[in-house]
């Protein structure tokens, strides 16, 4: 195991998720294929950064909504604001996962099975 990878673990026990992708990534740049177990590590790292942006995504959109309704311009857009914020951060994770896949993952993926993992 490398450092990196118990870093990772360390990252997930202390719900680092951010951290635990920086990680993941210096794994996947090694090279190489990545174990079953890195892979799942790699997966929930993305899995729970996207999610939160998400979750933060759907709280502002919906108060976006609740001060629309109030009629309240200034506040409405302060929130759009944020909301695309949000947005930016989740389309570059979106985009970084993606080019740690196209650079490294996919290139040197030896077995079928990690190909159709990758490919999820």
């Amino acid at each position: 195991m490398t450092t990196e990878t118990f870093l990772a673990r360390l990252c997930e026990q202390a719900e680092r998720y951010d951290e635990m992708v920086t990680y993941m990534k210096e794994v996947a740049k090694l090279g190489g294929e990545l174990t079953v177990d890195e892979r799942n590590l790699l997966s929930v790292a993305y899995k729970n950064v996207v999610g939160t942006r998400r979750a933060s995504w759907r709280i502002i959109s919906s108060i976006e909504q609740k001060e629309e309704s109030k009629g309240s311009d200034k506040h409405v857009s302060t929130i759009k604001e944020y909301r695309n914020k949000i947005e930016t951060e989740l389309e570059k994770v979106c985009q970084d996962v993606l080019d740690v896949l196209d650079e490294f993952l996919i290139p040197n993926a030896a077995t079928g099975e990690s190909k159709v993992f990758y490919h999820k």
